[in-house]
């Protein structure tokens, strides 16, 4: 059986017709599906590139493939395109092969009101991030963020309850706020109505799957004396990932008399307004902006040369880079938002947004290397749930759920 997913992402397409990613969600990442299905469609956006780029990860294959949408960043350039990019939905969608939205999306919301003119045809969700925060006060500038608070929350929720199947990221907190229908109805009762197929089955399980190689083989050496550098990874198209709150953060533990230098891996449309907000607090000579950088071994090194892991993020679902840097035995600071109190401690975790907390935890942990030991220790053991071996089996049983789901509908569909 075939799949098709959507998802909110994008991807660069070279003269020769590769298909390309910056990010971690190339070839490896969809042959997790191709271990259920016979061939993956994508959906999702893609956008030119002068040729095929180094140090980029090669996504398509011969089971493989990308359904190309118009580009766009953002809620203004998605409204300026929408006909566009419904437009390319239409041939986009097979009439037949099972449906996932990784959620939430717009262009899973525009593939589920596609497929929805099939009757009860089933979808399955991966529920990967949480609305509700990502449009918080202080993530998106835009008049109408709370409209869009409310309506994308209120979407997650019923496609929740609708879904066919629900898998989360998060052990607790998504399934809190966007619950799935679950009627306790086994996907191998094939005498049941179409209607009750739509209640089955929720799982969760992360996208993240550590190779062993990639978690160190020791706690890291607990420095004594400064200066300390914190490191942070994260998308700057938005200010989701909180950077200007550990930069406001940074500026009050220098001015408190602390030797602190940080290191911000990632790109966009923000970083000259965060570069700026740098230059005027003083900061220049103290962070290093290194832009997008390949994920994997690139990443790691940057990781390895830090002191401590800093994600004061304004919205997550489970977070991928606070585990790579959990592997790499880093003492890690987080704000109490989506999956990362599953992460970390309490002790370890700071409100949203607020500065003067980051800094206050910053402080604390730099001046306390017994604590920076412990946690190097407790982090790496945490990152150890994390191995393929251990999520594999839990992610394989949801696709054959949402496979025999799909082929169970297929045949009453014949039938008629």
């Amino acid at each position: 059986m075939d799949l098709t997913v959507a998802l909110e992402i994008r991807y660069g397409v070279s003269p020769d017709g590769g298909v390309w990613s910056q990010s971690g969600m190339a070839q490896h990442f969809w042959e997790r599906y191709l271990e259920v299905f016979d061939r993956v469609r994508i959906i999702a956006r893609a956008f030119p590139l002068l040729q095929s780029p180094e140090g980029w990860h090669r996504v398509d294959s011969h089971n493989i493939s990308l359904a190309q949408l118009p580009d766009y960043q953002g809620p203004m350039q998605f409204l300026k395109r929408y006909p566009l990019v419904r437009a390319a939905m239409q041939p986009a969608v097979p009439p037949k092969g099972a449906v996932i939205l990784r959620a939430p999306s717009q262009i899973g919301n525009m593939l589920e009101r596609r497929i929805a003119r099939d009757r009860f045809r089933p979808y399955a969700l991966e529920v990967v991030g949480d609305p509700y925060d990502v449009f918080a006060p202080g993530s998106v500038d835009h008049p109408l963020r709370p409209f869009f608070r409310s309506y994308f929350s209120g979407n997650l929720r019923r496609q929740c309850r609708r879904a066919s199947g629900v898998a989360y990221v998060t052990k607790n907190s998504l399934q809190t706020r966007y619950p799935a229908s679950t009627g306790g109805v086994s996907i191998s009762d094939v005498d049941l109505p179409p209607e009750a197929l739509l209640q089955n089955f929720s799982t969760h399980y992360s996208s993240i799957e550590l190779p062993l190689a990639n978690i160190s083989d020791s706690p890291k050496p607990t420095k004594k004396t400064g200066p300390f550098n914190l490191v942070t990874v994260g998308s700057l198209a938005q200010l989701y990932k909180g950077t200007d709150v550990l930069i406001d953060a940074i500026s009050r533990c220098v001015a408190a008399g602390l030797d602190i230098t940080a290191t911000i891996v990632g790109d966009g449309k923000f970083r000259a307004q965060l570069q700026a907000q740098s230059e005027r607090l003083g900061l220049s000579s103290r962070i290093q902006f290194l832009g997008q950088l390949p994920a994997g071994e690139a990443v790691r090194n940057v990781l390895d040369q830090a002191d401590i892991f800093v994600l004061p993020s304004r919205t997550e679902g489970l977070p991928r880079v606070l585990v790579e840097a959990m592997a790499r035995g880093l003492p890690c600071l987080g704000s109490a938002v989506g999956g990362i109190p599953e992460l970390l401690q309490p002790t370890e975790l700071v409100p949203a947004g607020n500065a003067a907390a980051l800094a206050d935890s910053i402080q604390s942990l730099v001046a306390n290397p017994p604590r920076r030991e412990m946690l190097s220790v407790r982090n790496l053991s945490v990152s150890l749930g994390y191995r393929e071996s251990v999520l594999s089996e839990r992610r394989r049983r949801f696709y054959r759920s949402v496979r025999d789901v799909t082929a169970e509908w297929e045949t009453r569909q014949a039938r008629q």
